[in-house]
Protein backbone atom coordinates (compact mmCIF):
# COMPACT_ATOMS: atom_id res chain seq x y z
CA UNK A 1 0.00 0.00 0.00
CA UNK A 2 1.31 3.28 -0.87
CA UNK A 3 0.79 6.03 0.95
CA UNK A 4 1.42 9.40 0.14
CA UNK A 5 1.97 12.73 2.14
CA UNK A 6 1.31 16.20 1.89
CA UNK A 7 4.52 17.75 3.84
CA UNK A 8 4.25 21.62 2.28
CA UNK A 9 2.93 23.15 4.83
CA UNK A 10 4.56 26.19 6.77
CA UNK A 11 3.79 26.55 10.48
CA UNK A 12 2.35 30.08 10.34
CA UNK A 13 -0.13 29.64 12.90
CA UNK A 14 2.23 28.28 15.28
CA UNK A 15 4.57 31.29 15.75
CA UNK A 16 6.39 30.35 19.03
CA UNK A 17 6.22 26.58 18.83
CA UNK A 18 8.18 25.72 16.97
CA UNK A 19 11.37 27.72 15.13
CA UNK A 20 10.96 30.18 12.37
CA UNK A 21 10.96 28.45 9.08
CA UNK A 22 10.83 25.10 10.43
CA UNK A 23 8.27 23.13 8.16
CA UNK A 24 4.91 22.18 9.85
CA UNK A 25 5.20 18.40 9.55
CA UNK A 26 8.71 19.25 11.22
CA UNK A 27 6.60 20.12 14.35
CA UNK A 28 7.97 18.94 17.51
CA UNK A 29 5.29 16.74 19.37
CA UNK A 30 6.46 14.52 22.06
CA UNK A 31 10.04 14.80 21.40
CA UNK A 32 10.13 13.94 17.88
CA UNK A 33 9.38 15.70 14.27
CA UNK A 34 5.57 15.86 13.97
CA UNK A 35 6.45 13.44 10.50
CA UNK A 36 7.81 10.48 12.03
CA UNK A 37 4.87 9.97 14.17
CA UNK A 38 2.88 9.78 11.03
CA UNK A 39 5.48 8.16 9.17
CA UNK A 40 5.24 5.40 12.09
CA UNK A 41 1.91 5.35 11.97
CA UNK A 42 1.40 4.81 8.52
CA UNK A 43 3.49 1.69 8.27
CA UNK A 44 2.16 0.39 11.27
CA UNK A 45 -1.35 0.37 9.26
CA UNK A 46 0.44 -1.05 6.05
CA UNK A 47 2.79 1.30 4.04
CA UNK A 48 4.91 -0.47 2.29
CA UNK A 49 5.67 2.66 0.29
CA UNK A 50 5.92 6.11 1.15
CA UNK A 51 5.79 9.54 -1.49
CA UNK A 52 6.43 12.98 0.47
CA UNK A 53 5.20 15.64 -1.18
CA UNK A 54 7.49 18.43 -0.23
CA UNK A 55 7.38 22.55 -1.03
CA UNK A 56 8.36 24.65 1.66
CA UNK A 57 11.38 23.39 3.53
CA UNK A 58 12.21 20.06 1.23
CA UNK A 59 15.37 19.89 2.56
CA UNK A 60 14.84 19.78 5.69
CA UNK A 61 12.52 17.30 5.30
CA UNK A 62 14.79 15.20 3.36
CA UNK A 63 17.91 15.77 4.81
CA UNK A 64 15.87 14.40 7.99
CA UNK A 65 13.87 11.68 6.58
CA UNK A 66 16.66 10.27 3.94
CA UNK A 67 15.59 7.46 1.33
CA UNK A 68 13.45 5.32 4.04
CA UNK A 69 11.87 4.81 7.16
CA UNK A 70 12.08 2.26 9.43
CA UNK A 71 13.14 0.10 6.16
CA UNK A 72 10.11 1.70 4.37
CA UNK A 73 11.19 3.32 1.05
CA UNK A 74 10.32 7.31 0.95
CA UNK A 75 10.43 8.91 -2.74
CA UNK A 76 10.08 13.02 -2.73
CA UNK A 77 8.33 14.81 -4.80
CA UNK A 78 9.19 18.68 -5.19
CA UNK A 79 6.88 21.42 -5.56
CA UNK A 80 8.92 24.29 -7.65
CA UNK A 81 6.31 26.61 -5.95
CA UNK A 82 3.54 26.46 -3.80
CA UNK A 83 0.80 24.00 -5.26
CA UNK A 84 -1.79 23.80 -3.04
CA UNK A 85 -3.24 20.19 -2.13
CA UNK A 86 -4.36 19.60 -6.18
CA UNK A 87 -1.12 21.33 -7.49
CA UNK A 88 1.12 19.16 -5.61
CA UNK A 89 -1.05 16.02 -6.39
CA UNK A 90 -0.64 16.53 -10.01
CA UNK A 91 3.25 17.59 -9.77
CA UNK A 92 3.59 14.03 -7.89
CA UNK A 93 1.69 11.86 -10.24
CA UNK A 94 4.85 10.11 -11.69
CA UNK A 95 5.56 9.10 -8.39
CA UNK A 96 2.21 8.09 -7.58
CA UNK A 97 0.59 3.93 -7.68
CA UNK A 98 -2.66 3.31 -9.70
CA UNK A 99 -4.26 3.11 -6.44
CA UNK A 100 -2.89 5.14 -2.82
CA UNK A 101 -3.62 6.56 0.05
CA UNK A 102 -3.18 10.61 0.83
CA UNK A 103 -2.62 12.15 3.96
CA UNK A 104 -1.75 15.46 5.65
CA UNK A 105 1.11 16.16 6.96
CA UNK A 106 -0.47 18.50 9.55
CA UNK A 107 -3.04 16.08 10.92
CA UNK A 108 -3.53 12.90 12.81
CA UNK A 109 -6.87 10.56 12.57
CA UNK A 110 -7.02 7.07 13.62
CA UNK A 111 -7.51 5.91 10.00
CA UNK A 112 -7.31 1.95 9.23
CA UNK A 113 -5.42 2.93 5.85
CA UNK A 114 -5.96 -0.52 4.48
CA UNK A 115 -9.70 -0.39 5.08
CA UNK A 116 -9.77 2.86 3.05
CA UNK A 117 -8.09 1.60 0.32
CA UNK A 118 -9.97 -1.70 0.25
CA UNK A 119 -13.30 0.57 -0.52
CA UNK A 120 -12.46 2.07 -3.49
CA UNK A 121 -13.59 -0.63 -5.88
CA UNK A 122 -15.11 1.08 -9.09
CA UNK A 123 -15.17 4.47 -6.83
CA UNK A 124 -12.35 6.90 -7.69
CA UNK A 125 -12.54 8.65 -3.87
CA UNK A 126 -13.05 7.24 -0.83
CA UNK A 127 -12.81 10.12 1.85
CA UNK A 128 -11.96 9.48 5.67
CA UNK A 129 -14.64 11.21 7.77
CA UNK A 130 -14.27 11.98 11.58
CA UNK A 131 -17.53 12.91 13.87
CA UNK A 132 -16.83 16.08 16.50
CA UNK A 133 -18.61 17.97 18.88
CA UNK A 134 -18.64 21.06 16.97
CA UNK A 135 -18.00 21.47 12.86
CA UNK A 136 -18.14 24.99 13.61
CA UNK A 137 -14.44 25.48 12.61
CA UNK A 138 -13.71 22.96 10.02
CA UNK A 139 -16.86 22.93 7.72
CA UNK A 140 -19.55 20.06 8.03
CA UNK A 141 -19.57 17.14 5.42
CA UNK A 142 -23.22 15.35 4.84
CA UNK A 143 -23.44 12.07 4.27
CA UNK A 144 -26.10 9.18 2.37
CA UNK A 145 -26.56 5.96 1.24
CA UNK A 146 -23.08 5.49 1.36
CA UNK A 147 -21.70 8.47 -0.42
CA UNK A 148 -20.40 12.06 0.36
CA UNK A 149 -23.01 13.98 -0.71
CA UNK A 150 -22.44 18.00 0.44
CA UNK A 151 -19.68 20.10 1.83
CA UNK A 152 -21.06 23.13 4.05
CA UNK A 153 -19.28 26.03 4.83
CA UNK A 154 -17.04 26.37 8.06
CA UNK A 155 -19.82 27.80 11.03
CA UNK A 156 -22.32 24.97 11.23
CA UNK A 157 -21.86 24.68 14.88
CA UNK A 158 -22.56 21.31 16.73
CA UNK A 159 -22.36 17.38 16.24
CA UNK A 160 -21.37 16.71 12.81
CA UNK A 161 -18.94 14.58 10.37
CA UNK A 162 -15.68 16.66 8.99
CA UNK A 163 -13.26 15.59 6.33
CA UNK A 164 -10.38 14.10 8.61
CA UNK A 165 -7.88 14.39 5.62
CA UNK A 166 -7.55 11.01 4.69
CA UNK A 167 -8.30 9.70 1.22
CA UNK A 168 -7.80 6.17 -1.31
CA UNK A 169 -7.32 7.78 -4.26
CA UNK A 170 -6.96 6.56 -7.57
CA UNK A 171 -4.39 7.96 -10.14
CA UNK A 172 -7.01 8.88 -12.71
CA UNK A 173 -8.24 11.38 -10.40
CA UNK A 174 -5.49 13.53 -11.22
CA UNK A 175 -6.28 13.77 -14.73
CA UNK A 176 -9.48 16.25 -13.96
CA UNK A 177 -7.43 18.28 -11.68
CA UNK A 178 -6.86 21.82 -13.04
CA UNK A 179 -3.67 22.75 -14.38
CA UNK A 180 -0.65 24.60 -12.32
CA UNK A 181 -1.91 25.44 -8.78
CA UNK A 182 -5.37 24.31 -7.00
CA UNK A 183 -7.00 22.94 -3.96
CA UNK A 184 -8.09 18.89 -4.68
CA UNK A 185 -11.24 19.60 -2.09
CA UNK A 186 -12.45 23.29 -3.51
CA UNK A 187 -11.38 22.45 -7.32
CA UNK A 188 -12.00 18.70 -7.73
CA UNK A 189 -13.98 17.39 -5.32
CA UNK A 190 -16.53 20.30 -4.62
CA UNK A 191 -17.21 20.95 -7.67
CA UNK A 192 -17.58 17.57 -9.12
CA UNK A 193 -19.16 15.77 -5.77
CA UNK A 194 -22.40 14.47 -7.89
CA UNK A 195 -20.11 12.92 -10.42
CA UNK A 196 -17.15 11.79 -8.33
CA UNK A 197 -19.77 10.29 -5.32
CA UNK A 198 -16.61 9.84 -2.95
CA UNK A 199 -17.51 6.76 -0.70
CA UNK A 200 -16.55 7.09 2.93
CA UNK A 201 -15.19 5.43 5.85
CA UNK A 202 -15.44 6.49 9.53
CA UNK A 203 -12.63 7.29 11.78
CA UNK A 204 -11.14 7.92 14.88
CA UNK A 205 -12.58 9.30 17.83
CA UNK A 206 -8.72 10.62 17.64
CA UNK A 207 -8.18 13.53 15.61
CA UNK A 208 -6.00 16.12 15.99
CA UNK A 209 -4.94 19.50 12.89
CA UNK A 210 -1.77 20.90 14.83
CA UNK A 211 -1.73 24.07 12.81
CA UNK A 212 -4.13 25.12 15.99
CA UNK A 213 -2.71 25.73 19.19
CA UNK A 214 -4.99 24.02 21.12
CA UNK A 215 -4.47 20.76 18.74
CA UNK A 216 -1.07 20.80 18.76
CA UNK A 217 -0.86 21.13 22.27
CA UNK A 218 -3.03 17.96 22.48
CA UNK A 219 -1.33 16.21 19.96
CA UNK A 220 1.65 16.49 21.99
CA UNK A 221 0.06 14.81 25.12
CA UNK A 222 -1.43 12.12 23.04
CA UNK A 223 1.82 11.10 21.89
CA UNK A 224 3.86 11.38 24.93
CA UNK A 225 1.54 9.34 26.78
CA UNK A 226 0.91 6.56 23.72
Amino acid sequence: MQVAILAGGLGTRLSGAIPAGLPKPLAPIAGRPFLDHLLDWAIERGADDVVLLTGHGSTAISDHVGGDHRGVPVGYSVEPSPLGTGGALANAAPLLAEEFVLVNGDTFVDADLAALAAGLGSAPVVMGLVEVADTGRFGRVEVAGGVVTAFREKGADGPGLINAGVYALKRSVIDGLPRGASSFERDFLEPRLAEVAPRYLLCGPTFFDIGVPADYRAADLHFTEA
